[in-house]
């Protein structure tokens, strides 16, 4: 495992956690952190989506859409 240097600001405030019962210990804390950063990265990719199909149900309410045909796209698809 890697070891992590902390400014002496991060160290204080980790060991207030720490003091607190907050966390039992420097990796507890870390661990917390990431699954914040993950959970921020997982948000961030919801709300990117979520601008694309709104613009794409704009561009369709506006007319800019062709019919979908299954068969074109997958022609074994009607084969029994």
């Amino acid at each position: 495992m890697p070891n992590v240097h902390l400014t002496d600001q991060m160290q204080s405030y980790v060991h207030g956690q720490i003091r607190s019962g907050a966390y039992a210990n420097l990796s507890e804390v870390v661990r917390a952190g990431i699954r914040m950063l993950m959970e921020r990265d997982g948000a961030r990719q919801f709300y990117a989506l979520k601008a694309e199909l709104e613009q794409a149900v704009r561009v369709a309410e506006a007319g800019g859409f062709e019919d979908f045909d299954p068969l074109a796209y997958e022609p074994e698809a009607g084969i029994e």
